[in-house]
């Protein structure tokens, strides 16, 4: 029987990989519902193609379009943040692909896991900002979360079969395009320069946190929440040619690692088929092409890993204030608002004036809070201290 597929972020570099691994596998998926923010003519034209039985657009404004888009077909077009919350509840939803970008995924993902749909998790902010009440959520409702990060799912399959808890998990970064960079040289990166990422085909705000570490630091965070490992635990090494996805290491010192090539399409089948491998044709791997290398990152070119330590250590709502930081100084450095560096410089800031106020951990706090943070961000960013 075919598993029935909604994908939030259909238009995205993972919701478009997604597409092209059920487009290979219409014996085993079917999409019963695609979700876009803006990208209305993209979000039609998949619609056409996969027929699902709702699409929804984020934009309001946007409605009129997509429905004039789609009036000569069977589907129902809504619009709007609580239409996205809706639509991942409905009965024939077996598998909810979250792959929308950023603070966008939390309630959405959450919706859905009190629906109780299997998720495959490719929204690391989900976690970052709400691990807490996400992971108590999906295991009130018997919720299996899949990772699709590429790290993530590779400690998954590093633990199949595992019964003993593993003493560290390693997770491997390529370091990005800016890995060799000096200080001084980091502070007339351009965007076009930091998007350009070296291995992975990611959207913009990913690439620009790759280029950062912030991601890495995100994806820490992530894998506490996702394995139960303290930030102790989690170990990030820079490994530039990407074919080491993550390792586990053992009490008895023995390691695993998940290697391959760097296509997402990987992870986002393994959960997909629900920890069961779909065949593909896609390249092999070929281990005489080029030395693996493995090295500590350094904080103080890229100080956001650290950043990501500090708050996990913290708890509360600091994961969640630093995300919403986050999220606004790479808008800021995408528009040139900002420098490479001034991202960074704002983050501090806005952790050493934000975090002595940290409140209690709680769903409308954390709304509360993300909406706070990014108003302080915009001033301070504005104000022109940084640029």
């Amino acid at each position: 029987m075919k598993k029935k597929i909604a994908i939030l972020g259909a238009t995205g570099s993972i919701g478009i990989q997604a597409l092209d691994i059920i487009r290979s596998n219409s014996d085993l998926f079917e999409v019963v519902l695609i979700t876009a923010n803006n990208h209305v003519e993209q979000l039609s034209t998949l619609a056409q193609e996969f027929q699902p039985r709702e699409v929804v657009i984020a934009n309001e404004k946007l409605y009129t379009l997509l429905c004039e888009r789609l009036s000569n077909y069977p589907i129902n077009v809504s619009a709007g943040a609580k239409a996205l919350e809706e639509s991942v509840t409905h009965s024939d939803i077996d598998i909810v692909l979250s792959a929308l970008v950023g603070y966008a995924g939390v309630l959405p993902t959450l919706s859905a896991i009190r629906a109780k749909k299997t998720i495959a998790l490719a929204n690391k902010e989900t976690l970052v900002v709400a691990g807490e009440l996400i992971m108590a959520e999906a295991q009130q409702k018997g919720v299996t979360i899949y990772p699709v990060d590429s790290e993530h799912s590779a400690i998954y399959q590093c633990l199949m079969g595992e019964i003993a808890r593993p003493e560290k998990l390693i997770l491997t970064a390529s370091g990005g395009p800016f890995l060799k960079h000096s200080v001084h040289q980091l502070e007339t990166i351009t965007p076009e320069q930091a998007l350009k990422h070296p291995t992975w085909d990611m959207g913009a705000k990913v690439s620009i946190d790759s280029a950062t570490l912030m991601n890495k630091g995100f994806e820490m965070i992530e894998a506490h929440w996702l394995f139960d490992m303290p930030a102790r635990s989690i170990e990030v090494l820079v490994h530039p040619q990407s074919v080491v996805h993550s390792m586990v290491q053992f009490s008895d010192g023995s390691v695993k690692a998940q290697m391959g090539q760097p296509d997402m399409r990987l992870p986002i089948s393994l959960a997909l088929g629900l920890g069961e491998r779909i065949p593909n044709t896609y390249p092999r791997y070929d281990f005489t092409q080029t030395p693996l290398s493995f090295e500590r990152p350094d904080t103080t070119r890229f100080p956001n890993l650290s950043y990501a330590y500090q708050t996990l250590d913290m708890g509360g709502l600091a994961p969640c204030i630093l995300n919403a930081a986050n999220e606004v100084v790479v808008a800021a450095f995408l528009e040139k608002r900002l420098s490479f560096r001034g991202m960074s410089y704002v983050l501090e800031e806005i952790l050493s004036t934000m975090l002595a106020s940290n409140r209690p951990f709680e769903l409308e706090a954390l709304i509360t809070t993300n909406d706070e943070v990014r108003q302080k961000t915009e001033l301070l960013i504005q104000s022109g201290k940084y640029r």
